[in-house]
């Protein structure tokens, strides 16, 4: 059953959570201390993260920051929802700059926290789905081009030879633009695969999608922007 941690000040907020979501085979637990849960998450495995940004002392932002940037692959790469509790899109664009896979602004339909922690897990399981006999035989997909390789099955990403961190939402958009190099995918397209229904979330968070990518990415320069259209993969083949 995967492992939740609730970051949230709000001391009334887990327990009736906990209780809606284990319905659907999910352990919440909870810190309302921000500084007792990053304690925690160094301590202990947790499948994913639910993070309230407006906290005192350490907010959500830092915390989140704090975490993509930890040496520990295992904290770097952990899945975060963040809460906002005003909805407003700069926290939203903040949020997902600083590296969270998605968000949700307070208050919210637990329904729909619940279907957005099925998304982020799957994604996180997918990481592990590649078929005993293809691991045995050393294999895996690879999609190789020129500096870059994108190992679909280890859902590892090399430029250069040497391993890109991404988080799974990042890995998710990579793959699916350079799973058809040069085709462009517009906005919604790309939202209708990474969220997998409409949920109003605005074509911007693309846009910081694929430029957090590109910065890690750099040199490369393997995404190209069409006004108006959408965003298509152009890297060249490998050598």
């Amino acid at each position: 059953m995967p492992r939740l941690l609730l970051i949230d000040d709000d001391e009334h907020l887990a327990a009736p959570l906990a209780a809606y979501l284990k319905r659907f085979d999910l352990t919440l637990e909870a810190a309302t201390r921000p500084e007792d849960g990053l304690a925690r998450l160094r301590r202990e495995p947790f499948d994913a993260l639910i993070l309230d940004v407006m906290m005192p002392g350490l907010d959500g932002f830092e915390l989140c920051r704090r975490l993509r940037r930890d040496v520990d692959p295992r904290l770097a790469g952990l899945p975060v929802l963040m809460l906002t509790a005003r909805g407003d899109v700069t926290d939203r664009i903040i949020g997902l700059e600083l590296g969270a896979d998605d968000y949700l602004p307070k208050p919210f339909e637990p329904r729909e926290l619940a279907a957005r922690l099925q998304t982020i897990l799957r994604r996180r399981a997918a990481a592990s789905t590649a078929s005993p006999a293809a691991a045995a035989a050393g294999a895996s997909r690879l999609l190789r081009f020129d500096r870059l390789e994108i190992d679909l099955d280890r859902r590892q990403v090399r430029r250069d030879g040497a391993p890109v961190e991404l988080t799974g939402t990042e890995f998710e958009l990579l793959a699916l633009l350079a799973g058809e190099p040069q085709r462009v995918f517009s906005r919604d397209d790309l939202l209708s695969h990474l969220r997998g229904h409409d949920t109003g979330i605005y074509t911007r968070a693309i846009d910081i999608l694929v430029s957090r990518i590109r910065r890690k990415l750099e040199p490369l320069d393997c995404i190209r922007t069409l006004r108006n259209a959408g965003y298509a993969f152009a890297a060249g083949p490998a050598p």
